[in-house]
């Protein structure tokens, strides 16, 4: 989405998965810096740091003290960062199954079948016994 001024608008989650991106590229940790260079350096230094500090709460990068200023270093992929969004989406639901099942009835069957592969795979503990 274009705003009034030119820039574009980036949709929620969108600019976190671009950061992420951009530091699984990287050939090792990297500085907030580097992160807003790669990102083509349109956006304020406080935001690289607010998204990189979001993203070290949500334990996907890991961050060291290299000198007076932090490096950063990513701990999950990009479908990890999608996938928290996904559970933290469905922690706020009430009626969890239902969110569920309408999820699941409106997969595509490729991604039905994926999804039941994966329930099927030893520890899933997808029965629910609970063992």
């Amino acid at each position: 989405m274009v705003r009034e001024d030119g820039r574009v608008r980036r949709g929620q989650g969108e600019l976190e998965g671009q950061v992420l991106g951009a530091l699984r590229e990287a050939d090792g940790p990297v500085t907030a810096a580097w992160v807003r260079r790669r990102l083509g350096g349109d956006l304020a230094p406080t935001t690289v740091v607010t998204i990189l500090t979001r993203l070290l709460a949500k334990d996907v990068v890991s961050r060291e003290r290299r000198g007076r200023s932090f490096v950063w270093t990513p701990t999950a992929d990009v479908a990890r960062l999608a996938a928290l969004r996904m559970r933290r989406l469905l922690d706020g639901e009430r009626d969890r199954e239902a969110v569920l099942a309408s999820f699941v009835t409106t997969l595509p069957p490729g991604d039905e079948q994926v999804l039941r592969a994966l329930l099927d795979l030893p520890g899933t503990d997808a029965g629910g016994t609970g063992d």
